[in-house]
């Protein structure tokens, strides 16, 4: 039985590994020869399935923890093996879907299908400082109601709704050009990399109770996010993030 949050754990590892393979498919022909000459294979870009594997992932990474706790099953073996899953799952593998879109955006110019892979390797980054986040928090032991520094999965899930945006476009807003700009990925590595490392206070989702007094701001956030996934559809995940950022920062400002 104290081995079952683990086994969740390691399935939120599988799917990681398993969306990486997906992400890094890049719409190759590849052509080798059988008894009837040359055939020609085509790989389809699977991007957009490897984001909802990291969203799936995701799911996991909750039960684990939830089931962890019913079972009375924590140790400290599951909290490294659970940051150890989420470096992949929320750290490499959300580094290479900005890996493949630098290499969409590039794409698009004229000789960008020969650019140097030194302009795609800022993308790497993003799964540097996720790692760096994780290993402090395992260090940390007052980040229980609240957190130093964006969660990596929060990042993570952010960088994984940029393919959906693109392969599901809300009918609401267009930000497809936003998404494959080249600039503007560069800025998101900053941006989430930064809020990653950093020790700015932002709330966790974990109640002490559930009293509307005390958990105002986290029902507030969650109603927010249903209306923005009903009207915005996969463009819901970026708002809610801002959102969740820039609340945290104002109930650490406001005056007691």
């Amino acid at each position: 039985m104290k081995q079952i949050p683990n086994l969740f754990t390691l399935i939120n590892l599988f799917l990681g590994a398993t969306a990486i393979i997906l992400i890094l498919q890049t719409g190759q022909t590849i052509a080798f020869i059988n008894n009837e000459g040359y055939t020609m294979v085509d790989l389809p870009e699977k991007i957009t399935w490897g984001a909802l594997l990291i969203f799936l992932a995701a799911i996991i990474d909750f039960l684990d923890g939830f089931v962890a706790r019913l079972l009375k099953a924590t140790s400290p073996m599951g909290k490294q093996l659970d940051s150890l899953s989420d470096v992949v799952s929320f750290g490499v593998a959300p580094a290479l879907i900005i890996y493949q879109l630098l290499r969409i955006s590039y794409g698009q110019e004229e000789n960008g299908l020969d650019i140097s892979i030194a302009f795609l390797l800022p993308a790497l980054i993003f799964a540097c400082a996720a790692a760096w986040r994780l290993a402090k928090f395992n260090l940390d032991e007052s980040q229980q109601y609240s957190f130093k520094g964006l969660p990596t999965p929060a990042a993570g899930l952010f960088v994984a709704s940029l393919p959906l945006i693109l392969h599901f476009p809300s009918a609401t807003i267009n930000i497809t050009d936003y998404i494959i700009n080249k600039w503007v990925l560069y800025l998101i590595i900053i941006i989430l990399s930064f809020l990653m490392v950093s020790n700015l206070p932002l709330m966790s989702f974990k109640f002490k109770d559930f009293g509307l007094k005390n958990n105002l701001p986290k029902y507030i956030l969650v109603i927010i996010g249903i209306l923005a996934a009903i009207f915005l559809h996969w463009i819901a995940v970026p708002i809610l993030l801002v959102t969740y950022v820039i609340v945290s920062l104002a109930l650490k400002n406001k005056p007691a």
